[in-house]
């Protein structure tokens, strides 16, 4: 791979932010033959797909050559442990569960349910399971610093600015990788015989010509759906949330540091609350169907009030962000993939927009044509592997409404069986009879698999089946679980202390 006769293969990133900049080093860093540029309009400002990332980022960053301390203090970095969802089922002050990210105990999860019920019936389906919800409880990192870089006690993400990020990304590509970085407009293309882009055409009549165009122009889908006019597959029949209102509110010095993403429901979406080292990111994601926009503002600015000390709600100035809700019809079309939001989007619930990214880039990776003749054969393989995961994507994601008891039009309207995947609403008739499987979820790289549908499902009250009873070693994994939580309570430090003396070590 990466040779057209005597020339490297040319790869053309059409767009910056967190979706170009990431797809240009890993393809840079991990096939060093390419001939990789990136091409951005400097007048287009970057809107960050998210400040959430999953587990996965380790690899990707020590892929790339990105050490974790120096990603940390560049992108006002911390750590993310999971998801918290307050007032999801009934809206009551105690209406709370945790989608971690550590795995229950490797034993039959009917055993595990019964041991659940038999030995902690009032403790919630994630304190029992995993260690790592004494960790979050208590704010605590999920690493000592003198561990190796991302290695961790328990399994992490990370919480970070978005816009530092593609900027450290940017410096990387171009400083160490190799990538050629133009700045400039574009405003055509030029077609191939066979339909490729042959060219795009920027304002001041550069062209540049690539074997491979990667599209990261965002919603715009300026290749994608511009030249290749692969159509737009609307999800919105499921994913009712379309509009979001996001501020950026500072923190008062020594505030903890949370150690997970929290989402909070109203009465017609939710609101996500981000902890950063000098600031929290908190927004408000809602459909326009059942909230207008000055409704929205309102329950943004109580939540503000409510959960940050010291914040001047009033003074937030709130950025409004409009989505689609969807994905593309084929994400390679010719010689055009897109990647990031271009490739379409479903809310920022779970954080599944910059995995996919991720996912995009690994795929090309591994499996980039070495020339034209074979690129219809990589496309269906690669669109065929990413329709399965946005379909994975909307079936969890509905997942969290539907067994929600919220009695708001918006939750009713969630619960309707008409706007339930059919695969879901199955899984759900199989998952009263038996727990979520692996058979389930066979894939060897999936998104979500059984322990995070079950982390769901019993958090929000599912009721497990009746047959399952606690064994020997399904009651030895939950007492050996509460020895570690205790274990790492005490030996494990918070998330404000850890990430204070890294940036002092570094100052």
């Amino acid at each position: 791979m990466g040779v057209t006769g005597t020339r490297p293969f040319r790869v053309v990133i059409v767009g910056g932010g967190t979706a170009g900049w990431l797809l240009a080093c890993v393809l840079a860093a991990k096939c060093p033959q390419l001939s990789v540029t990136l091409v951005e309009s400097p007048d287009i400002p970057t809107i960050g797909v998210g400040e959430g990332t999953w587990p996965t980022m380790r690899e990707t960053l020590a892929s790339i050559g990105i050490a974790e301390a120096d990603f940390l203090l560049a992108c006002d970095g911390a750590f993310k442990q999971g998801s918290r969802f307050d007032g999801w089922v009934t809206g009551a002050a105690d209406d709370q569960y945790l989608h971690p990210f550590t795995l229950p105990p490797a034993v039959n999860t009917a055993a595990l349910l019964g041991a659940w019920r038999a030995s902690a019936p009032d403790a919630s389906f994630a304190d029992v399971m995993t260690a790592q919800a004494a960790a979050c409880t208590g704010h605590l990192a999920p690493r000592q610093r003198a561990m190796p870089d991302f290695a961790g006690a328990l399994n992490y993400a990370y919480h970070f600015d978005a816009g530092k990020f593609a900027a450290l990304l940017a410096h990387h590509a171009c400083t160490r990788l190799g990538v050629v970085h133009v700045q400039g407009q574009i405003v055509d293309t030029t077609a191939a015989n066979n339909g490729d882009v042959a060219t795009v055409v920027l304002r001041d009549g550069r062209t540049l010509a690539a074997d491979l165009f990667a599209d990261c122009t965002g919603q715009a889908g300026l290749l994608i759906a511009g030249h290749c006019q692969s159509p737009w597959i609307d999800r919105s029949d499921v994913s009712f949330n379309n509009r979001a209102l996001a501020v950026q509110v500072p923190v008062l010095p020594g505030s903890p540091v949370a150690s997970q993403t929290i989402g909070t429901a109203h009465r017609a979406g939710w609101l996500w609350d981000i902890a950063l080292p000098t600031r929290r990111g908190i927004g408000c994601i809602y459909s326009s169907r059942f909230l207008d926009d000055d409704d929205a503002e309102t329950i943004l600015r109580q939540h503000v009030a409510a959960h940050v000390p010291g914040a001047r709600a009033d003074a937030l100035t709130p950025r409004r962000l409009d989505f689609a809700t969807g994905h593309r019809a084929r994400f390679w079309a010719g010689n055009v993939v897109a990647v990031g939001l271009s490739a379409g989007f479903i809310e920022p619930l779970e954080a599944s927009a910059i995995v996919l990214i991720e996912l995009s880039a690994r795929a090309l990776a591994e499996a980039l044509p070495a020339s034209r003749e074979t690129m219809a054969i990589h496309a269906d393989r690669f669109n065929a592997q990413f329709h399965y995961r946005w379909d994975r994507i909307v079936e969890f994601l509905k997942l969290h409404y539907v067994l929600s008891r919220r009695a708001e039009p918006y939750w009713r309207a969630q619960r309707d069986p008409a706007t339930i995947p059919p695969r879901l609403a199955e899984n759900l008739r199989l998952w009263r009879e038996r727990p979520p499987s692996a058979a389930d979820f066979p894939h060897h790289d999936e998104l979500f698999p059984a322990a995070s549908q079950n982390y769901v499902l019993y958090g929000m009250g599912f009721a497990p089946p009746a047959h399952g009873q606690p064994d020997a070693a399904a009651l030895a994994a939950l007492a050996d679980v509460r020895t570690r939580a205790r274990r790492l309570t005490a030996g494990l430090p918070d998330n404000r202390s850890y990430l204070a003396a890294l940036a002092a070590q570094a100052a």
